[in-house]
């Protein structure tokens, strides 16, 4: 059980994540005026993570990570994981949309940002519709139940990319919602 919840969790580890938008490959991440208390960098820094993801993590745009990510990013999973480098973290969101590839994050109802600090709050959505390799040879098939899972992304920001990154969202609550959890 312990490997399914990393594995979850892996593939949960959407540092960032929302709705399919139209397929613009090279589209720019928005720019966005200051709001009250922001600072203009701080505004772009929010501006980047509403792009990354509603744009590139829900469009599984894995190339155009580098717009928001430093290569050597380093990463803080809710199970007490780290990955370090952009390539290793790639590698743990791809499995999220093996078995529920319509993953996507459309809001971001909260964003806060404090210094070089960013604090984003998305609504993850997703339905379990394709088998899910725990390990060992051994796959879950689909319950085709849906999930809806709010999550938080804290994000420390140098020279307009995020250089450490915390991911925070209940495994709980996403594995009752997908039907592998009582």
């Amino acid at each position: 059980m312990r490997h399914l919840i990393l594995l979850a969790a892996s593939g949960l580890a959407l540092a960032a994540c929302s709705p399919p938008a139209a397929d613009k490959t090279k589209e720019k991440a928005p720019e966005a005026a200051a709001a009250p208390g922001h600072t203009a960098e701080q505004a772009r820094n929010l501006a980047n993570f509403d792009d990354l993801d509603f744009n590139v993590y829900s469009g599984q745009k894995w190339d155009e990570f580098t717009r928001s990510h430093a290569p050597n990013i380093l990463v803080h999973y809710p199970d007490g994981t780290t990955t370090t480098g952009l390539p290793a973290h790639l590698e743990m969101l791809k499995p999220q949309f093996v078995f529920a590839p319509d993953t996507r994050i459309r809001e971001h109802p909260i964003k806060l940002a404090d210094g070089n600090f960013t604090a984003v709050q998305g609504i993850m959505e997703g339905t379990f519709t394709q088998p899910m390799d725990v390990g060992g040879g051994k796959m879950i098939q689909p319950t085709g139940k849906a999930f809806k899972l709010p999550m938080l992304t804290v994000g420390r920001w140098e020279n307009g990319l995020m250089v450490e990154e915390w991911l925070y969202w209940d495994n709980q609550a996403f594995m009752k919602q997908i039907g592998l959890a009582p």
